[in-house]
This record gives structure tokens, sequence and C-alpha cells, in this order.
């Protein structure tokens, strides 16, 4: 290993990235630090947020977290410290302290012991052990799982009245 391997190539403070492809904004970065590596694919990134859109330029994915390691040869993302993501398509908010994404599986994945949160719609559930599939659309734990499912008395009473 070179010694200039071990210190970037490019730090950026107080930075907005956009990434384009076909003329259309696909990843926007914004981060109070980023790192970039000479002869590698490796970033960091400190107090990073972003978004992530599809191909017709709608928002998919808004995030934040305190550290991000990305290689984007090998489509990892590791998230890191005060993770906040919110899934437009499913209407999901996800809350940990370590994520993993894998761009190639297309998995979001947290540590066997990790804690994560998810909220949709009126539930909320934590648990340890987290996967979830972007292929699929299907999310488990492997761990112990705790949550509530709120209802108010309207929908209650709507649903009473549909019954009978």
């Amino acid at each position: 290993m070179n010694s200039e391997d071990k210190v970037p190539e490019f730090v950026f403070e107080d930075t907005k990235l956009v990434r384009f492809e076909k003329k259309n904004p696909t990843i926007e970065v914004t981060a109070q630090k980023l790192e970039q590596y000479k002869n590698s694919s490796e970033s960091y990134g400190q107090q990073v947020s972003f978004t992530s859109y599809d191909d017709k330029g709608k928002v998919e994915t808004e995030g934040s977290c305190g550290i991000l390691y990305a290689d984007t040869d090998k489509k990892i993302y590791e998230l890191y410290d005060d993770i906040n993501l919110y899934n437009s398509e499913e209407n999901m908010r996800f809350y940990a302290n370590a994520l993993r994404w894998n761009g190639r599986s297309e998995q979001l994945t947290s540590g066997r012991g990790d804690m994560v949160k998810i909220e949709k719609d009126d539930t909320i559930m934590r648990g340890s052990g987290f996967t979830a599939s972007g292929i699929s659309k299907t999310f488990s734990f492997r761990g112990n799982i705790t949550g509530t499912i709120e209802t108010s008395d309207e929908n209650s009473e709507e649903e009473s009245e549909n019954v009978e």
C-alpha cells in the first residue's frame, strides 16, 4: 500500500454534490466533510444528508447520518450515528445507529445486535438483526421485536359500522 492511499486526495468541507445520469440527478449529497482517496472508489463523509431520485426525477429516499462510508465500485454504503432514512415509495422511516446498503443485492441490513426503529403509517416497530430487501419489498428482524399499532376511535367506529 502506497502512503498516498492513506491520505485523501480531495477533502471537501461544507459541500453539496449532485450526480447526474442522462441529464437527470440521481443523488444529491450534502456533507460537513467529504474525503475522496486516490486510486480508490472509497469516500468517507461526516454529517451527511442525501436524497436519491428515480429515473423520472421523483424522490426515492432521503436520509442523514453522522458518518458515511461509500465504495461506489462495489456499491456498498455504510451509515453510522443517528441515522434517519425515509423511503417515499413505501412511506417508511428508519432510525438506527448502524446500517449497510448493498446496491448490487439491494439489501439494507443492520448488525445482529443493533437496534432499528421503523415507522410506517400508524405502526412503530423496534428490533435487532434487521434485514430488508429492495427487490421483494420485505423486511425482517432476527432478534426481539417490540412495537405499537395506533388506531383512532374514528377508524374503530367506521370499521364496526362497515362490518354490521
